[in-house]
């Protein structure tokens, strides 16, 4: 430890400063900072949400404020304004805040206005991810996978492997409104530990595809519809260097896609019928999450959400009582979906491959069949495309 350049003192050159108070930017600075704004937002009347955290919300009459916390950004939205206003004052007299109206550009993530539906953009983000990877003018692709590429680890590793990793890092951050990514950024994600040039070549792919689609981002549009419904799909032991299964799901509220997920299983599987049983697990699970917090808000339609899943053997498993001899050493943790379709809060259909959305979060696809699947998980361009 030392003194601060510019407050050296050259009489006591071996004493440092003693802290009085919590600085931003100490570790605990965040915590001290949250629990201070959590009293403060209880004390005027805002309700904490014990699904999400860093959620609150705020009724008076038939008024609802939801205001959400990610360190010292906010983002405060209602069906008054006029409540709005008034909290948003309450707020000021305690802390040094700015009201930046209407949120255009929040965490990275720019909102676009479409007539009643808006657009999630990223597209400042992606172009400084090209100019970090020196790929500004690169060529773009169609796809961000190749299907006749399989990624297999080689013995010729990649020369400069922290800029894969703060690459693969930054595109993690790009899927929260690129789910058309969340599959080939899950694939680069597993070989963080030792990229090779087989690798690199993986991740250049995806950046060429990045930079033919800069202008395409995540649509939101009003829906009279508030059921939710799932789409679940696996991959029976499609990575070839463990055998393991890559699930993936997309979670729907109405017309608008408000959850997805590609992830490899962490266990090997005996058979197709297990493998889409887990998926069903995964996004079971997740479905459970997302009508607990729409319940606490008041939001929930209070119908079953319906999952789909293009497996016959999975489908019959989750309603069939019987354990069958084939599925004896399936864990019992992944039984829990029979429970929750016995209590009427699932209800799983069978869905054909064809109709199968969830289909582009675990494998490789052609071009025309991976742009059919990005346009209906609402992934669309912000401009006209030619």
């Amino acid at each position: 430890m030392k003194q601060p350049p510019g407050y050296e003192d050259p009489t006591h050159p071996d004493h440092v400063c003693h802290l009085q108070r919590s600085l931003y930017g100490l570790k605990q600075a965040p915590r001290a900072w949250f629990k201070r704004l959590h009293e403060f937002l209880i004390s005027t009347g805002f309700m904490a949400s014990k699904t999400d955290v860093s959620l609150f919300h705020y009724t008076d009459g038939s008024s609802r404020v939801f205001l959400l916390v990610y360190v010292d950004d906010i983002i405060m939205l209602g069906s008054d304004s006029a409540l709005i206003d008034s909290l948003l004052k309450r707020l000021s007299s305690t802390f040094k805040i700015r009201d930046l109206g209407k949120p255009t550009f929040f965490l990275g993530i720019e909102t676009l206005s479409d007539g009643d539906s808006f657009l999630l953009s990223q597209r400042r983000y992606m172009v400084d991810i090209l100019s970090r990877a020196g790929m500004t003018d690169c060529k773009a692709l169609a796809t961000p996978a190749s299907v006749t590429q399989p990624a297999t680890p080689t013995l010729d590793p990649f020369d400069n492997p922290t800029q894969y990793r703060r690459i693969v890092g930054a595109l993690q951050y790009l899927t929260i409104t690129r789910p058309d990514l969340s599959f080939s950024v899950n694939r680069l994600c597993q070989f963080m530990h030792s990229p090779t040039q087989d690798h690199w070549g993986l991740l250049k792919r995806v950046l060429r595809y990045v930079k033919g689609t800069l202008d395409y981002g995540l649509r939101l549009t009003p829906s009279l519809a508030s059921d939710l419904h799932a789409y679940s799909d696996s991959d029976w032991a499609g990575c070839p260097v463990d055998r393991k299964s890559t699930s993936g799901y997309a979670v729907f509220l109405g017309t608008n896609l408000i959850s997805w997920l590609s992830r490899k299983q962490r266990t090997v599987t005996r058979s197709s019928t297990e493998a889409e049983y887990k998926g069903l697990a995964d996004v079971a699970a997740e479905v459970t999450w997302v009508v607990s917090l729409l319940r606490e808000l008041g939001l929930h339609s209070g119908t079953p959400a319906t999952l789909w899943c293009d497996n016959l053997g999975a489908t019959y498993l989750a309603t069939n009582p019987v354990f069958h001899a084939r599925t004896k050493h399936v864990e019992i943790d992944f039984y829990f979906v029979r429970d929750k379709v016995a209590a009427g809060d699932f209800i799983v259909n069978f869905v054909s491959t064809k109709d199968q959305l969830a289909d582009i979060f675990t494998k490789p696809l052609p071009a025309p069949r991976f742009q059919t699947l990005r346009d209906k998980l609402n992934v669309v361009c912000i401009h006209p495309c030619a």
